[in-house]
């Protein structure tokens, strides 16, 4: 089914599973073909058309030229060949001149993007799920048809205050002697933290909802002492529920009946950290409601957020998967295999992880129907974020927590946010970060960051400080990192002075970067921009992909290669270079429009700002509780008094209002003089840095 959507008149809606129906009335430019249950649509493409949108995925901003497909994945080597990683973010947007048209496939299946891959001047989107509802978006500039479809899938998640700041993370801490030592080390620095995440080696035997109490004897003592030190424990929870008669979830979920099946009726298993796994079925409100319910040990303890992983949902191996491996083997054992049987007998066991077989092998419950999960993939990541989402809620109601999830799609950014998986310590994934920030933006999903230094893979001092870098301006800055590699945190390299001059920068920049996101959230527009969507007519901007508007008025243009002490940035208009080595030490210098060659040492990175725009900057702070956000000292290049929209509240209070926190931040040129003016009051702040002309 086909809906048109002009701008400023569309409908809510929600990820849903409809039957097709066969209108074909897309706009000029755009032809559909309905075959069976496989639904194609062409588009000819015009010579210089962009392509963007799709959120998660490798390659570029501009999509042309790619083939993608929308189909949730726990790959770990996020490589160019890679079509599909861990969200399915279903949102084209056409760019040619002044036409933008987005399309929205709402399909919780399996879809296939051909933008220009096969023939450049053609893009070929086809569904084969048999229940495809089709919203054109269209009559505005690519951020007004981006606003349309935040209207019409609903408002971004937006986090507390507490959850911009910095957050230490690694797959291998296990104790209350881990997270102390973690801290400590940050603090005896001058390191800013606010949290430390905690992966599956917290839990009892990586059971859900339980820890280790041998290494957390009091968790609820501990978590508080932490917290009034100024950090939260954010501990990960997985979709596998482990088949154990021990186990108080199990047994309940089982008592209630609210496990995914096979065809005969038994409860689907398959093998993840604990073993043996049942799933819930997250299609279910009242297993939704029930998943929720099982947080309440760990919301008792005083647990303030959460991270979902392993939501695609993934497997390492089913019982009817290993059988019908070794049933291979069986045939072949004896064998002198050629090159055709080696493969077999190779695949056989490589592919028992996160298998199509065994996606095939369950169904959900669905308006009181059976639904094959294949047909509903792409949700099943959704379904426990709802979930955690309701019991911070319910734990809640009047706060905002944090929680951010692996596997998502569009629908789930109105519950949470989304790292972007487990990427590796290569330069290529510091580009690959920046990328896919606005893609994500143009989905929902404004809350989002990388694992900085990089998950797999040993790291380097310089490629840490560099991806700390980027990650000041990111909404999730967490360091996160596998247990087999290099340890990570900050303070154990040489060079962990400048890693904490970008950290202290971040949290200078907290309080605006926080109004940045919220005025986004709160207006349905994107935190992240390519430059092409403010400068349409500007040739070189719509080449630029290394660099990003942020906000009102801020670009960042990372350094992303190895040794690189300068680099190459473009300017559309007059622009400010503000070089951070830490907070209180920084240079600007007021350029021109055009290109420069900004020098960039080892332990300085730029943030570009808009002639006439402010950017205040914070006082020196190790927790976000301790942030002054009264009294800033600002930096601009003006040459007239400048009035620049703020936003400011509590941080924490849920259902905020664009009208509530509506603050500004002025300066005038005749008096030297500035103030931040807000709902309580008004407060002067240091412009002796601005520059005025």
């Amino acid at each position: 089914m086909i809906h048109h959507c002009t701008i400023g008149q569309a409908l809510p809606t929600g990820a849903v599973i409809r039957e097709i129906a066969a209108e074909k009335d897309l706009p000029a430019g755009f032809d559909a073909e309905l075959a069976g249950k496989t639904v194609t649509i062409r588009r000819k493409l015009a010579p210089e058309e962009m392509i963007m949108g799709l959120g998660q995925a490798v390659g570029g901003v501009n999509r042309r030229g790619q083939r993608l497909r929308a189909w949730n994945s726990d790959d770990f080597s996020h490589t160019e060949n890679k079509e599909c990683l861990y969200g399915s973010h279903n949102f084209v947007l056409f760019i040619n001149g002044a036409e933008s048209v987005g399309l929205f496939l709402d399909d919780p299946g399996e879809i296939f993007y051909d933008l220009g891959f096969t023939h450049p001047d053609e893009a070929v989107i086809t569904a084969c799920n048999g229940g495809l509802d089709v919203y054109v978006l269209r009559g505005g500039t690519p951020a007004e048809v981006c606003r349309e479809l935040r209207r019409l899938t609903g408002a971004s998640y937006l986090p507390p205050f507490w959850g911009l700041g910095y957050i230490q993370s690694r797959w291998g801490y296990a104790s209350e002697r881990d997270v102390t030592e973690i801290v400590e080390n940050h603090r005896s620095r001058g390191i800013p933290i606010d949290c430390v995440s905690l992966d599956i080696d917290y839990m009892d035997h990586y059971r859900d909802f339980t820890w280790d109490r041998r290494h957390f004897p009091d968790l609820k003592g501990f978590a508080a002492a932490q917290k009034a030190d100024g950090i939260r424990l954010v501990p990960i929870i997985d979709a596998g529920i482990p088949v154990d008669e021990n186990d108080t979830a199990y047994v309940s979920g089982r008592e209630q009946d609210v496990y995914c099946k096979k065809a005969d009726g038994s409860d689907f298993t398959a093998a993840v950290w604990p073993g043996r796994c049942v799933f819930p079925d997250f299609l279910r409100p009242e297993t939704r409601s029930w998943f929720a319910s099982q947080y309440r040990t760990l919301l008792d303890a005083g647990i303030e957020g959460f991270w979902n992983d392993m939501n695609e949902p993934a497997f390492f191996y089913s019982d009817e998967g290993i059988a019908a491996a070794y049933a291979v083997a069986d045939e072949l054992r004896g064998q002198n295999l050629p090159l055709e049987a080696h493969d077999r007998l190779k695949g056989a066991f490589t592919s028992l992880n996160n298998s199509r077989e065994d996606y095939r092998r369950f169904c959900h419950t669905y308006r009181g129907g059976k639904v094959n999960h294949e047909r509903v993939h792409n949700l099943y990541g959704w379904g426990l974020t709802a979930a955690t989402a309701q019991a911070l809620r319910e734990d809640a109601p009047g706060e905002r927590r944090l929680l951010f999830s692996r596997s998502t799609i569009i629908g789930a950014h109105r519950d949470g946010g989304m790292w972007m998986g487990d990427n590796s310590s290569w330069w290529s994934h510091v580009l690959l970060n920046l990328k896919m920030l606005p893609s994500l933006n143009m989905c929902g999903f404004l809350f989002c960051g990388a694992d900085l230094g990089g998950f797999s893979c040993d790291t380097s001092p310089e490629l840490l400080l560099r991806w700390l870098q980027l990650g000041a301006f990111t909404p999730l800055m967490r360091n996160h990192s596998a247990h087999h590699t290099r340890l990570q945190e900050i303070w154990r390299f040489d060079n962990w002075e400048a890693m904490r001059g970008a950290v202290r920068v971040r949290y200078a920049l907290m309080p605006w970067l926080y109004a940045q996101l919220m005025r986004a959230g709160l207006t349905d527009s994107l935190l992240f921009r390519p430059l092409c969507f403010d400068y349409p007519e500007d040739g070189e901007a719509r080449q630029v992909e290394d660099q990003m508007l942020l906000g009102e008025g801020a670009m960042i243009a990372p350094v992303y290669e190895a040794n690189a002490r300068a680099r190459h940035i473009y300017l559309p208009e007059d622009m400010l270079l503000i070089r951070f080595r830490d907070a209180d030490d920084l240079d600007t210098l007021p350029l021109k429009k055009g290109w420069h060659r900004v020098r960039l040492e080892a332990n300085e990175f730029p943030l570009l700002l808009r002639k006439n725009t402010l950017l205040p900057l914070a006082g020196p702070a190790e927790r976000s509780r301790d942030i002054d956000q009264r009294h800033f000292r600002v930096l601009g290049w003006c040459d007239r008094a400048v009035e620049t929209p703020f936003y400011q509240d509590d941080g924490l209070t849920a259902a905020p209002t664009l009208a509530e926190g509506n603050a500004l931040l002025t300066a005038d040129p005749a008096e030297r003089t500035g103030r931040l003016v807000t709902r309580e009051g008004e407060w002067a702040t240091d412009v002796s840095r601005v520059i005025w002309e």
